[in-house]
């Protein structure tokens, strides 16, 4: 690892144990910030009750850390938006926010969308597929932005089993960060080399920092997150926590095929600005997989595209948004 890497990594690696409830409540109640949870959802009906409820129990009522627990609901058809409300989570519809821009699908559009009504100046996204969850995650997330006014943006990172038949591979779960995101920025930002878990779907950051980043759209949102903050605040202003394990459903391969092509795009759309000399036309919107049904090969056409929302301050419904917070900031 180059040193600097190593330096970096040494300085903002922390675990679980580095963060107690009453150490981090105390620190927020010193900064004087709110937080918000936020769990962007499509069809988690099995898993999202269970995590706003531990959230809820145990870091609202019990810890009064967290001020606002959301569930953005992507459309899904199942009892996901009853189960979230009925845990204890205020609910929204993802067509809901920002209706005179249509929605598209991806989980990088939940999030962005968020932003418009989520209300803490302390932001903390946790999927809402997890089994198993320890809300002590949201704990060691939100940790290290109350330690150090400098960090901005904190990702977790753990071991990802993957069930094979009978057999787990203890951390065989993170295929497309092996195969693509890790190769990626150890290519293109060595200056990220340290980090973990680049696509983790749990991490935290300041408000003030994802107002101002560009969105992709789908499943490239991490990956762009991560560099963008590299490029406006410099690598000391990230951070990450060793959760642990971290256990979920796993897609196939076809579906990481299209996930990491979505990846692609994102770290291409970077390229010529943070790499010189690296700009190419952009790359295919489409990915072409086959597939073998009943001795026959099946073709099938996705697309891909690299969409992208503005950073959410340039729209005039945020900036309405964060002007009512920041009234209620200085009248608080």
């Amino acid at each position: 690892m180059q040193a600097q890497v190593r330096q970096w990594f040494e300085r903002r690696t922390s675990g679980l144990a580095d963060w107690s409830p009453a150490q981090v409540l105390a620190a927020k109640n010193a900064a004087d910030v709110t937080i918000s949870v936020v769990l962007p959802a499509l069809n988690e009906e099995a898993t999202v009750g269970a995590i706003v409820d531990a959230i809820r129990r145990e870091l609202v009522e019990r810890t009064p850390l967290v001020d606002e627990l959301l569930v953005i609901d992507s459309g899904s058809t199942d009892r996901t938006a009853e189960r979230a409300f009925a845990a204890g989570a205020r609910v929204v519809p993802r067509d809901d926010v920002l209706p005179r821009i249509p929605a598209v699908p991806g989980k990088g559009e939940v999030l962005w969308r968020s932003l418009l009504v989520s209300t803490g100046d302390l932001v903390v996204f946790v999927d809402a597929d997890l089994e198993r969850f320890r809300p002590e995650i949201v704990v060691g997330l939100i940790g290290p932005l109350l330690a150090d006014p400098e960090v901005a943006l904190v990702k977790g990172l753990y071991d990802r089993p993957l069930t094979n038949g009978g057999s787990v591979l203890p951390a065989g779960g993170g295929r497309v960060t092996e195969l693509v995101a890790r190769p990626l920025l150890n290519l293109h930002w060595p200056e990220l080399a340290g980090v973990v878990q680049p696509l983790a779907g749990e991490y935290a950051a300041r408000r003030e920092l994802l107002e101002q980043l560009p969105f992709p759209c789908g499943y490239g949102v991490e990956i762009a997150l991560l560099v963008d903050t590299l490029a406006l605040r410099g690598l000391d202003a990230i951070a990450q926590v060793d959760l642990g394990s971290r256990h979920h459903r796993h897609q196939d391969d076809a579906a990481l095929g299209r996930m990491a092509a979505q990846i692609w795009q994102a770290a291409h759309a970077r390229l010529g600005r943070d790499v010189p000399g690296r700009a190419h036309p952009a790359p295919p919107a489409t990915l072409t997989q086959f597939t073998r049904i009943d001795g026959a090969i099946e073709v099938a056409t996705h697309d891909v595209t690299g969409r992208e929302r503005p950073p959410v301050i340039t729209l005039p419904e945020y900036r309405a948004h964060r002007a009512v917070l920041d009234a209620r900031t200085r009248t608080a």
